[in-house]
């Protein structure tokens, strides 16, 4: 049951209290190799927050754990920080990180190829190449795939005219290039879909942050935010600023006003809503309905829902013994589907997953997430939460919003807290250092 709000300073103790924790976490975790023999073999599918994490904090707590990490990527781009380029904020180079402290500093095995399939009874893991690699214990970070066949009109073909940029790299990129390419005076639409899907804020800062780039560049244009549902994450907070800072620039229609988008045109740049009204675009950003990432239905351990169940305590499959599910692709609520999370997630796996192996119970779970969204350069929002298990369930604990009708100096240093944030969870999960603090 949730036990009411903490202040904003008790919540930041509380932040680092766990991760000093989860850095000094090998003194207390740390098992031991037997005979001379591997503690285990350890497989993570996925590089992103959750997959790189879970490859490290195995490492720190246990060093004698063969760990590999199979991600096709060389250089790993964030969703986080992607909305920042979009607004011409950031150089994409810069939300791109790879993985040679992973590699160099914990000896993690990285192998830049393709999972195509898991055999949970057999315990094995077959690549793209060929190769068929055994395992011990199977971690799962797949993050999400598209359901293609959730809008009518929208596919793959459609996604290069009408990109959804919800995977962050040549996605992004060319929604970008679709920005720069709008006259003034333009209209740009996105649509947002219902709940659950990857960064319930995202939708939300990527308006904001495009209307920042308008603001700059191209004054006259208008923003039509179409939603699947009627209510979203921080929904105060980001419509106070987009009234305070970009006055009438941005529109956002709800489900229950027809918001809700169920056909596509990419070619003719028009979408259809519920009740058959059409909207004109001159530039779309269609985020649509979301699945688990592929590897994890090969794996037999997601339900009809599209997302991987997982048990509380430890985010093992509910479905398949000794496979683990972190980030997007679990299912987990209340706690949403953020990079935050997926890299406490992540923690709590490796612990559960070094104590298995060393033939000790998992210690109890935690976990936090913090997210920060930015309406403009120097105006930024936050909400947090604290979560634990009760009853077989996980439950939020404590949390808290930024507050309605702040000052400006006060929005100002949560948007320099985000960039804060964003530089340490990224040296926390590739080692990345050395970040720009400034947004330009």
């Amino acid at each position: 049951m949730k036990q009411g709000n903490i202040t904003r300073r008790e919540l930041l103790k509380f932040l680092g209290a766990a991760g000093a924790v989860s850095a000094a976490g090998s003194l207390g975790i740390a098992g031991c190799s037997r005979n001379g023999a591997p503690a285990g073999r350890v497989i993570v599918i996925g590089g992103g927050f959750g997959g790189a994490t879970a490859a490290k904090y195995i490492k720190l707590f246990n060093p004698d754990i063969q760990v590999a990490l199979i991600e096709p990527a060389e250089r790993f781009y964030t969703c986080p920080f992607s909305n920042l380029y979009l607004g011409g904020l950031r150089d994409m180079q810069l939300i791109g990180h790879g993985y040679e402290e992973l590699k160099q500093r914990y000896q993690v095995e990285v192998i830049h190829t393709l999972a195509e399939d898991v055999d949970g009874s057999a315990k094995t893991v077959r690549l793209a190449d060929g190769r068929v690699l055994g395992y011990d214990k199977l971690v799962l970070s797949p993050g999400i795939d598209i359901r293609w066949d959730a809008l009518e009109g929208y596919d793959q073909a459609a996604a290069e005219i009408a990109p959804h940029a919800w995977k962050a790299g040549p996605q992004t990129k060319l929604l970008r290039d679709r920005l720069e390419a709008m006259e003034d005076g333009g209209t740009f639409i996105l649509s947002a879909p219902a709940n659950p899907f990857r960064c319930p804020p995202g939708p939300y800062e990527r308006v904001s942050l495009i209307a920042h780039y308008f603001k700059q560049h191209k004054p006259k244009s208008k923003i039509l935010l179409l939603d699947a549902k009627d209510a979203f994450s921080k929904q105060g907070l980001f419509m106070e600023g987009w009234k305070a800072v970009y006055g009438d620039m941005i529109e956002w229609v709800g489900l229950s006003d027809d918001g809700r988008v169920v056909r596509v045109d990419a070619q003719a740049g028009e979408v259809e809503t519920e009740f058959g009204t059409l909207h004109k675009a001159d530039a779309m950003n269609i985020v649509p309905p979301q699945k688990a990432g592929f590897i994890a239905v090969r794996a037999g351990v997601i339900d009809t829902t599209g997302w991987a169940p997982v048990k509380p305590q430890t985010f093992e499959s509910k479905m398949v013994s000794d496979i683990y599910v972190v980030g997007d692709a679990s299912v987990a609520a209340p706690m949403p589907k953020s990079g935050f999370c997926a890299n406490n997630q992540a923690k709590v796996v490796a612990a559960a997953i070094v104590a298995d192996l060393d033939g000790r119970e998992p210690l109890e779970a935690r976990w936090t997430n913090t997210c920060y969204s930015l309406i403009s350069p120097d105006y930024g929002i936050s909400v947090a939460g604290v979560y634990g298990v009760e009853d077989g369930h996980i439950v939020e604990t404590a949390g808290g919003l930024s507050p309605l009708g702040a000052p400006a100096d006060f929005r100002q240093r949560e948007a320099r807290y985000a960039v804060n944030w964003y530089n340490a969870i990224c040296q926390d999960t590739w080692g990345t250092s050395d970040l720009p603090l400034a947004l330009g």
